[in-house]
C-alpha cells in the first residue's frame, strides 16, 4: 500500500509541476502584453542612434553588432535582436505584420492602433523555456528568442525600439 501511495503522490506532483510550466508562460505572455500595450501608448522615447536610413532608440545596455540593408542586429543582456525596417512602409502599414504571420505559427496574436500607427506583439512558443517574440509598429519589427521568464522585461524594450525609429 505504500508504495502505490508513493506513486500516486509523485504522479500528483508530475502533474503540478507540468500544470505549473504552462502556468509561468500563460502569466509572462499575458504581463508582456500588458507591458508592450503601455509602452505602445506612450510617447516614442527620443531617438539615440542611427545609420545611414534610420534614427533609433537603443536602450541602455545595447549594442549594435552589425548593419545591413533594412537591418540591425543589437546585443542586450545575452540576448540578440534584429531590428527589420521596411523604408517603404509607414506607422499605419500592417504588411510587415501580415508577412510576418505567414512565417510561423503565433501563441500569441496581439495588435493595438490609434490615428498614427498599428502596432503588434507576436509569441511563438519554441519549447518550454524558449519564445519567438516579434514587436512592431508598422514598417518596422524586432525580433529575438526570449526565455519565458524574461518575456514581461524584454518585449516591451523590443516595442520601444521598433516605435521609435524613423526614416531619414
Amino acid at each position: 500500500m505504500g508504495k502505490r501511495l508513493l506513486t500516486a503522490l509523485l504522479f500528483l506532483a508530475a502533474i503540478f509541476l507540468l500544470g505549473a510550466c504552462s502556468a509561468s508562460f500563460d502569466e509572462a505572455q499575458k504581463e508582456a502584453q500588458a507591458a508592450v500595450e503601455e509602452v505602445f501608448k506612450e510617447k516614442a522615447q527620443e531617438t539615440n542612434k542611427e545609420n545611414e536610413e534610420i534614427k533609433y532608440f537603443l536602450p541602455s545596455g545595447a549594442t549594435v553588432v552589425s548593419e545591413e540593408t533594412s537591418n540591425v542586429l543589437l546585443k542586450n543582456r545575452g540576448y540578440e535582436y534584429r531590428l527589420f525596417y521596411n523604408p517603404l512602409e509607414n506607422e499605419k502599414s500592417e504588411l510587415v505584420y501580415n508577412v510576418t504571420l505567414e512565417q510561423r505559427k503565433y501563441d500569441v496574436k496581439k495588435t493595438w492602433q490609434d490615428e498614427e500607427r498599428f502596432g503588434f506583439l507576436l509569441i511563438s512558443k519554441l519549447d518550454d523555456k524558449t519564445n519567438e517574440v516579434v514587436a512592431g509598429v508598422g514598417g518596422v519589427k524586432v525580433t529575438a528568442e526570449i526565455k519565458t521568464k524574461d518575456l514581461a522585461e524584454a518585449a516591451p524594450k523590443m516595442m520601444e525600439i521598433a516605435k521609435s525609429v524613423q526614416s531619414k
